[in-house]
């Protein structure tokens, strides 16, 4: 039997523990109010300067920011992301985000995440499910403007050409979003002039060993081609060794278009070895973890958010390589 004394020395134990055990849980993060915000990030890969530019600003920004990052590396693999998620679910993180290899075969997947109450976040490419509910926001640019962009200035350069302009495509992975919506948008702004034709189109998978692969294909099978159209820098970088290795001179007998404006290709571009980039920033990481902590709070977000970009032509490129950071 328990006094009247006893009761309230157990009683004052009992909130004596009960308190510190909450100075525990706010002193090591465990209290789920208390402790840093938790994000499961799977990325695409490291296929390119741009990737890993993009890493290392997700990185730097979520240490900035003190959120805590679970980072997972796919390896161009969607069943590693679609693991790589699942594991972030059984994790239990506050939030998702990632970078889809592809635009399909998503659904179940972002179901799971839904149905565990963890907000999803597409960074850099976009998904092709009609079901919005399963992601809060896409953040990243506007591929089918970046293809329009690079067939808008081969217009304008091409106006005075009577004669069939010849022009190969090294296209990304094959069915993400970015390979198909600047593929999209190069074809869209090129039908302004009939002389231009795309006499082959093959994907080089993003990076420059496969620019260089394709490439040299193209070349075989063509020798006589007048503009190239890469969708991403690497790869063109990677079709400069093909062309120097046919004899030809990158910039002066072909024509060379790339997107992403990272320092290797802006390089070759002030070089006067490539001819035109549009840009697509790989430094999201500020406004991701901004996203991050407004959907962790519940707050209402945009359903996309754009990165500004710009283009560059040889004489741009020369001005804004000194002050470049990726």
């Amino acid at each position: 039997m328990i006094t009247r004394r006893g009761f309230g020395a157990v009683l004052a134990a009992g909130l004596l523990a009960t308190s510190l055990a909450a100075c525990a849980n706010s002193d090591t993060g465990a209290d789920a109010g208390d402790g840093p915000i938790v994000l499961g990030f799977s990325q695409v890969g490291a296929e390119s300067g741009w990737r890993t530019a993009n890493t290392n600003s997700i990185k730097e920004a979520a240490a900035a920011a003190g959120i805590e990052l679970k980072f997972d590396d796919a390896q161009q693999k969607q069943e590693n992301q679609i693991k790589a998620i699942r594991n972030f679910i059984q994790q239990k993180v506050d939030v998702i985000a990632f970078s889809p290899v592809v635009e399909s075969g998503w659904d179940t997947v972002l179901k799971e995440a839904r149905d565990a109450k963890i907000p999803v976040i597409l960074t850099d490419r976009s998904v092709d499910s009609a079901d919005r509910s399963l992601y809060k926001t896409f953040i990243g640019s506007d591929f089918v403007k970046e293809g329009r962009l690079s067939g808008e200035w081969l217009i304008e350069q091409t106006r005075s050409a009577t004669g069939p302009v010849t022009i190969v495509e090294l296209q990304g992975t094959t069915g993400s979003a970015p390979a198909n919506d600047r593929k999209k948008g190069f074809a869209e702004a090129i039908a302004a002039n009939p002389n231009l034709k795309i006499v082959a189109s093959q994907s080089g998978d993003f990076t420059r060993a496969g620019g260089k692969q394709v490439m040299e294909q193209f070349l075989k099978a063509n020798p006589d081609i007048d503009v190239l159209f890469a969708h991403n820098d690497d790869m063109g970088l990677g079709a400069l060794e093909a062309i120097t290795a046919a004899g030809k001179v990158p910039g002066r007998d072909i024509t060379i278009i790339t997107i992403d404006a990272v320092k290797d290709g802006m390089q070759a571009l002030a070089d006067g070895k490539f001819n035109f980039i549009a840009e697509c920033s790989p430094l999201l990481g500020d406004q991701l973890m901004e996203l991050v902590r407004k959907v962790h709070a519940g707050e209402e977000v945009p359903a996309r958010v754009e990165t500004q970009e710009t283009t560059f032509t040889q004489e741009q490129a020369r001005a804004a390589l000194p002050n470049r950071r990726y």
